[in-house]
């Protein structure tokens, strides 16, 4: 008899935690999308050379990171690197910009984006945070390379 009520109890607490598991990734999952909504702003910014775009989808006082040909870090300010789109602004690129993966966890993100251009390849990683209601880009880091 304690066999029984002991696999009962074990099939019990499985059944529990699958359920915690299953209700977690349903909470997740408006958080989620909208994560994949500012990253896609984001995409929309880069695609169209669009500034109002990247605006809605930054935080004011992001940095992007990346690493010079040299070796060393190099960082753009949003407003240096708003101001690199200037001469081609409205201009659509040519190219395949998609988010490779997404994780959320309460109120931090981490999302991949890989931008297959014609000559190019940049893989991002970006962070995000939601602050108050909204989700925002915090950080980008970035690698390039040629094709």
């Amino acid at each position: 008899m304690s066999r029984t009520i002991l696999r009962m109890l074990l099939a019990a607490a499985l059944s529990l935690s699958s359920g915690v598991a299953c209700a977690q990734k349903t909470a997740a999952a408006p958080d989620e999308a909208a994560v994949r909504a500012v990253v896609e702003r984001y995409l929309r910014g880069l695609k169209f050379n669009d500034t109002v775009s990247l605006h809605e989808a930054f935080w004011a006082q992001a940095r992007l990171f990346y690493v010079k040909k040299d070796g060393t870090l190099g960082e753009w300010t949003q407003a240096s690197w708003y101001a690199s789109f200037a001469g081609s602004a409205g201009k659509e690129e040519q190219g395949d910009l998609r988010i490779a993966s997404a994780e959320v966890s309460r109120d931090a993100a981490s999302v991949k984006v890989v931008e297959d251009y014609p000559k190019s390849r940049y893989t991002d990683y970006l962070s995000l945070l939601k602050l108050g209601s909204r989700w925002w880009i915090v950080n980008k880091i970035y690698t390039s390379e040629p094709r």
